[in-house]
């Protein structure tokens, strides 16, 4: 049976080997001492707050040691952990608590105010607060009252592989945010196919700074460096230059993040300085790589692949070796084993090799589908079990992948396809761009024309005109976009996608307004 409590089975196998590192209290935890802390949060959750196998509970936080603790929890009692996002607005909280049917909430300091706002529209039985001096009303209960004097024991509760373990709620950039049903199956095939394919080992040590609330932050590394026995750094936060230091100091050796981070990265100037001679790979994942991060990072010596995953399929489904991350740069490698994937049309037949279309992932890897939502489940996993992923991908002849976009970011401009994310990475080469972001309006000659976003990088003086210059020495003519507009920042969901509806919406109101003043004079 695959079994998710990944942490219990390494403390029975390596109890004493160091487990976690908090990096903001500067604690270490052995795997043995880490399981008690779940053991005993899971025995309190059953008997102390009468929760039951298949009830709900939230966990509001930033990252920090008790959120692990909440995880192997629900591993280990068949409740069902529904991780909240810290950036959320109380409004989209209060529609994921009532959607699914939440009994109770933990919640961990600086979301008092969130707390008792969410009160007053979500049916909440019970709330806890990991800090015993920070809660929302005084009959809130502290966790360290809530477990104190639970000594674990008894017989483990029997859970089926197919039950779910958590509910992760999607981002929502397309509307209303849906509950993805990951079940004990599903985490521990992560785990387990994620260690042997990555070839991760018991001295990995990995530093974790994207939020536990997404499945980046739990799948990848935690669950798989626990499966290994190595060792998770946690930091509660994202900070460019705590980041070079612990790395350092800790002597990590594997990491992962996305695109953002890694360039937030480099603009630190711990990029430069940092002993690195320790540091085995890096790996990226959440959106397509540009090229000159590879070659940022490579010029360091350091070997950087690039990974793929969603929430609805485990975000590690791809693999690749530390000699193919230079000589395929840009790739994502070929799927973990067991993994099956397809290039499909709009037909649903396979796509010539070379050429662009849906990838489809089939395997034990798959979640159950969304919470509530027998619509969404369908259109996204058909009844062959090939879950959808809405992602465009293209494969060489000796089976690499390569992400060209989003399904529902393809411009069709003259009946031609033109891909976003390949502008986008044209674009980040460019010394003046910090940032970009590319999308499809209507058009009424064309059907549909690109637009691009761009952040400048700091004192960058660059203009439309140079871009479109740059950017026909790079790209066929009709890739090149038909305008740009500069902004401060792009609009991101707290792991980093561009909320690209969100420019789209703002560029029509614009044109909508310039219209009207037009009409007005």
């Amino acid at each position: 049976m695959l079994h998710a409590d990944v942490l219990g089975e390494r403390a029975r196998l390596t109890p004493g080997r160091t487990a976690l590192v908090f990096v903001p209290t500067g604690g270490r935890f052995t795997y043995e001492a880490l399981d008690l802390r779940a053991a005993r949060l899971a025995q309190a959750w059953l008997a102390r707050l009468g929760l039951t196998r298949g009830d709900r509970i939230g966990l509001l936080a930033q990252n920090c040691p008790e959120f692990i603790d909440a995880f192997f929890a629900a591993a280990k009692s068949g409740v069902i952990l529904v991780p909240l996002s810290t950036r959320a607005t109380t409004y989209e909280l209060t529609g994921i608590v009532a959607d699914s049917g939440m009994r109770a909430l933990m919640y961990g300091p600086g979301f008092l105010e969130a707390v008792t706002k969410l009160r007053a529209g979500a049916p909440l039985e019970t709330c806890i607060a990991l800090d015993p001096h920070e809660r929302s009303v005084p009959e809130d209960q502290a966790l360290s009252a809530l477990i104190d004097d639970i000594v674990p024991g008894g017989q483990p509760v029997s859970i089926d592989p197919e039950h779910p373990l958590c509910l992760l709620y999607t981002s929502g950039t397309t509307g209303k945010p849906k509950g993805v049903i990951v079940p004990h199956r599903m985490v521990a095939w992560n785990a387990y196919n994620t260690t042997v394919c990555w070839q991760l080992r018991e001295d990995d040590v990995s530093p974790v700074f994207t939020p536990l609330y997404h499945a980046g932050g739990l799948g990848a590394f935690l669950l798989p460096i626990f499966a290994a026995g190595g060792t998770i750094v946690l930091h509660a936060g994202f900070d460019p230059g705590e980041i070079w230091r612990v790395i350092e100091a800790e002597r990590c050796t594997v990491a992962l993040g996305v695109p953002t981070i890694y360039k937030l990265l480099m603009d630190d100037p711990g990029f430069a300085s940092a002993d690195l001679s320790h540091v085995r790979w890096l790996i990226s994942g959440g959106a397509p790589l540009p090229r000159h991060l590879i070659d940022a990072y490579q010029a360091r010596g350091v070997a950087f692949k690039q990974g793929y995953g969603l929430t609805e399929v485990g975000v590690n489904c791809f693999a690749m070796s530390v000699d193919e991350s230079v000589t395929r740069a840009g790739s994502i490698g070929k799927p973990l084993m067991f993994t099956r994937a397809r290039l499909a049309d709009e037909h649903g037949e396979d796509v010539p090799v070379g050429d662009v279309g849906e990838l489809w992932l089939k395997g034990p890897h798959v979640c159950r589908g969304y919470w509530n939502n027998p619509e969404a489940t369908a259109q996204a996993l058909d009844a062959d079990g090939w879950f959808h992923t809405g992602d465009l991908a293209r494969q060489d002849a000796d089976g690499f992948y390569y992400i060209a976009g989003r399904k529902k970011d393809m411009i069709i401009s003259g009946g031609v396809n033109i891909y976003p994310a390949e502008i986008e990475q044209a674009l980040a080469a460019h010394p003046g761009v910090a940032d970009s972001a590319v999308v499809g309006i209507p058009d009424d000659t064309w059907g549909e024309v690109s637009v691009a976003f761009v952040v400048r990088a700091p004192g960058s003086p660059v203009d439309a005109a140079e871009l479109s210059s740059y950017l026909l020495g790079v790209l066929s003519r009709f890739k090149v976009p038909k305008s740009f507009e500069f902004v401060e920042r792009l609009p991101r969901t707290p792991y980093g996608k561009v909320v690209k509806d969100e420019l789209r919406a703002r560029h029509l109101d614009t044109l909508a307004d310039r219209g009207a003043a037009r009409h007005e004079s």
